[in-house]
């Protein structure tokens, strides 16, 4: 059935070449059409099986136009009684068609001459499209037509219309579609006593009934993905995935690592040192990679806790079991400024005890980072602590037995694994502040072993959280005021936001910042710059407002030894308020800080509010924390300050925030190389979810081969998963 279009503009595209191997539905296929099969993903033959409809059109069914349901698709056939090319009040083909009950006009309002000259008086029409009451009667406006014979036959299935792109019309991609569905295989890979168990169909006929569905499928669940063929296919996807992980877990267990069992040598001093007790969930999270650590293979935890709930202390405790076996440990964090206060916090803990952890960051001079690598490569330094600078080429570990990572979603799979690589199959802990919801875990971590810490130490007062529109801005100021006389100290965090400065007059100079502002507002770019200048405004500013305060500022671009002067002096208590970026969503401790206002909390994502937050109620004292936003303000952003403000527990944050967003932003997988479902919700098919974990360890124990040929069909040739 032809369609009426404008034809696409011809962009610049990535060239294709043909497959090689066996005869498939791309061999022989131009390299234009390969060029766009490859925007929609469609690289194989197989690729074009999974290639599953959006919706469906009834073309099975021929309604008497008079008789025709009013504005909803419909199947109609006529003869075209008149046509004709109106001028006004636009360029118009308009060609009035009949059947014996009625008639109808049919406009077209983009056409060619050669259209004009087919669609001639007497030609039998069939019509696919909406009907509507028009001022002169029924019409279609745009309709997709086929010239026929009275013979013609009407389609037995439901028609398919699939996701496509610019140049590759439905008809070429359905035929197309039906080849591979007639040349691959569709045999079974999952074992007949999965499927009767869970009562699914064969993967053949789900994938036949959603390309080519009878009239009498129940079109909704189609379209909905709830029909039991879609389910057959989201659990399939579902099932390679679970697969590919247990996979990854049993390499892994296959590899040496050395064997750190705990001798109590340095783990018990330094606990005997602490000036706190370890809660229940720390020991019991400490006991799981204690046990890890003393095993012949290497151990790869994930470590998740709140915020505030005491994994660095854990991963301290981890990194003594290591050092007291004779070997290193590395402990990397996202930022400077967290790597430095775990650098400073662990030298507290440690120093007193006879090791002295390396620093290496970014920042260092070349004399300090060449001391540093020295420590580190002839074993001097038991501890490295540091950012991303611990993975570089140059960095050599004597005896590398541990890895820590801390915030480990911030960092993309090459740099977890480069740091890895520089031991003999080290163990690696990683720990996350940012809370993992069951379903994501058990699809995307299947492959780690999982502790949580779901406590909070004795003492902790929970964080009230207000929402002030920024009209209240000087009643907030006020209460800043008011803190910081009664002794407490505060936080005002400003975002990161799109340039917004504020011209000068005309005719006056504009700052390099300015300048450079004014063309990222027309360019989207300088962002950073645009945080940055903020922050120094509202430090200005504030300083002003305060002038009996001391008023502290940092952000991302202060030199490192700027940066860490601050931060120590606003620890000290020697700053009272402290101006920032959002450099300090991580890992900054000060328990006297017990007020905190952030700016644009409209613009900001969950997990980075929960995260702010947890800068305060760090100590006894109570703790507010102040979101202020800015109307008017999407539909979104209210449901997320709702979120925030109703919720206190990061698990439910973070399950909220995976409804909002997905699982690829939620995980920031889209920047770390983690492969994303295509069929499968984790929301909706958690039933899905869990039949799967438990088919693949059916599987993998009674018929392995099947397993091998369940990958294959799915990650053919995609093999993110198949990484170890």
């Amino acid at each position: 059935m032809g369609d009426v279009r404008q034809r696409a503009n011809r962009t610049p595209v990535v060239r294709r070449t043909v497959p090689e191997g066996k005869d498939s539905p791309l061999q022989g296929v131009g390299q234009a059409t390969l060029d766009k099969l490859g925007k929609l993903g469609i690289d194989s033959a197989f690729d074009l099986v999974l290639h599953l409809p959006l919706r469906y059109e009834d073309e099975t069914h021929l309604y008497p136009i008079a008789h025709a349901p009013l504005d909803q698709t419909v199947l109609v056939q006529g003869t075209i009684m008149r046509a004709e090319v109106q001028q006004r009040p636009r360029k118009t083909l308009i060609c009035r068609v009949g059947d014996p009950s009625g008639d109808l006009s049919v406009r077209f309002l983009h056409f060619y001459g050669s259209q004009v000259k087919a669609l001639s008086p007497g030609k039998k029409l069939r019509l696919l499209g909406e009907i509507r009451r028009g001022f002169f009667g029924a019409e279609m406006i745009h309709p997709r037509y086929r010239i026929v014979e009275d013979e013609t036959p009407l389609a037995e299935a439901l028609t398919p219309v699939y996701p496509t792109t610019a140049g590759l019309s439905q008809d070429a991609l359905r035929r197309l579609i039906l080849r591979g569905l007639a040349a691959e295989d569709l045999s079974e890979t999952v074992p007949e006593s999965v499927l009767r168990a869970l009562g699914f169909a064969s993967f053949a006929e789900s994938i036949a009934l959603l390309h080519q569905p009878p009239p009498e499928a129940p079109r909704r669940e189609l379209c909905d993905r709830s029909h039991p063929a879609w389910r057959r296919i989201k659990f399939d996807e579902l099932l390679a995935q679970q697969l590919s992980m247990r996979l990854h877990h049993e390499r892994r267990r296959s590899r040496q690592a050395p064997v750190l069992a705990g001798s109590g040598r340095l783990t018990g001093p330094l606990l005997a040192a602490l000036p706190f007790a370890l809660t229940g969930a720390q020991r019991k999270a400490l006991e799981d990679i204690s046990r890890d650590l003393g095993q012949p293979h290497p151990m790869q935890r994930l470590l998740q806790g709140d915020v505030g709930s005491g994994k660095t202390v854990v991963a301290a405790l981890a990194s003594a079991q290591a050092m007291e076996n004779g070997f290193q440990a590395a402990f990397m964090a996202p930022t400077e400024i967290l790597a430095e206060q775990h650098f400073r916090k662990l030298a507290g803990w440690f120093g007193p005890l006879g090791v002295n952890p390396a620093w290496l960051s970014a920042s260092l001079t070349k004399k300090e980072k060449e001391a540093a690598l020295r420590q580190v490569a002839d074993g001097t330094a038991q501890l490295a602590v540091g950012t991303h600078a611990l993975f570089q080429d140059q960095v050599a570990f004597r005896r590398l037995g541990l890895v820590v990572v801390d915030e480990q979603h911030r960092f993309g799979v090459e740099q977890r694994l480069a740091l890895r690589n520089k031991g003999l199959q080290p163990h690696q802990l990683m720990m996350s502040a940012t809370p993992i919801p069951r379903t994501l875990a058990m699809s995307y971590y299947a492959d780690l072993d999982v502790s949580v810490i779901d406590q909070l130490p004795p003492g902790r007062t929970p964080v009230v959280t207000k929402l002030v529109a920024d009209t209240r801005r000087d009643e907030v100021v006020a209460r800043i005021r008011r803190a910081c006389e009664a002794g407490a100290q505060a936080y005002w965090v400003c975002p990161l936001i799109e340039p917004i400065p504020s011209l000068p007059p005309p005719g006056k100079a504009e700052s390099d910042f300015a300048t450079r502002s004014r063309r990222g507002r027309a360019k989207g770019e300088d962002a950073e710059a645009a945080q940055l200048q903020t922050a120094l405004e509202t430090h200005r500013s504030l300083s002003e407002t305060f002038p009996d305060l001391r008023v502290g500022l940092v952000h991302g671009r202060l030199p490192a030894r700027e940066k860490a002067e601050v931060m120590a002096a606003f620890q000290n208590g020697e700053i009272q308020l402290l101006v920032a970026t959002t450099v300090i969503e991580v890992g900054v401790d000060v328990t006297n800080a017990s007020l905190m206002v952030i700016e644009h909390a409209e613009r900001m994502g969950l997990s980075q509010l929960h995260q702010l937050r947890g800068r305060v109620g760090r100590g006894a004292a109570r703790s507010v924390c102040i979101l202020l936003y800015q109307n008017p303000i999407s539909d979104t952003a209210r449901a997320r300050l709702k979120i925030i403000y109703e919720n206190s527990d990061g698990f439910e944050i973070a399950r909220q925030d995976l409804r909002l967003r997905g699982p690829g932003e939620l995980l920031g997988a889209r920047q770390s190389g983690v492969p994303m479902l295509r069929f499968a919700d984790l929301q909706q098919d958690t039933d899905l979810l869990e039949a799967a974990r438990q088919a693949a360890q059916q599987i993998l124990r009674c018929a392995p081969e099947m397993a091998e040929r369940h990958l294959q069909r799915w990650f053919n040739r995609r093999q993110d998963y198949l990484k170890a």
